[in-house]
């Protein structure tokens, strides 16, 4: 199942994968990263739960260990500023401008990106450990690019 499936959702653009060592539980195969935005009519909740269902039918088991090896684990970041707290759900990701693993993909896509009762997404690299951030990798393009 892929998230562009879903009627009502579509991905407007993604950043190039990249390689980084795992964070939370250091004893695990390296992440791969990427950040897309998507255009979507669904709330976030029922976006939120879209993201699960993916996840879910991509062979994702959820067996209660924290930050451990999983095949795909996709994180609703923001949703158009929104602020929101809710006991399924906080946006923005209550962790993301402290993970140099997210920070790089989204300033690669969105160089100016403020993170809504953070700042800029640049001001929080400019805050993180730089060989943290240095780590964060681009994987080699596998798709087409076109030539001009």
């Amino acid at each position: 199942m892929r998230i562009e499936a879903t009627p009502g959702v579509s991905v407007r653009r993604r950043s190039r994968c990249y390689r980084s060592p795992p964070w939370g539980l250091a004893d695990q195969p390296d992440f791969v990263n990427a950040v897309a935005e998507l255009e979507t009519v669904l709330e976030p909740l029922p976006l939120l739960h879209l993201l699960l269902a993916v996840e879910s039918r991509l062979g994702r088991r959820r067996d209660g260990t924290r930050w451990g090896p999983r095949c795909i684990d996709l994180d609703l970041l923001t949703y158009e500023g929104l602020r929101l707290r809710s006991s399924e759900l906080v946006l923005p990701h209550p962790e993301m401008q402290l993970r140099a693993f997210v920070l790089v993909p989204l300033l690669e896509l969105e160089p100016g990106f403020m993170i809504p009762g953070v700042g800029p997404v640049v001001d929080c690299l400019a805050d993180i450990d730089a060989s943290e951030a240095a780590a964060v990798v681009p994987l080699p393009s596998t798709r087409k690019e076109s030539r001009s």
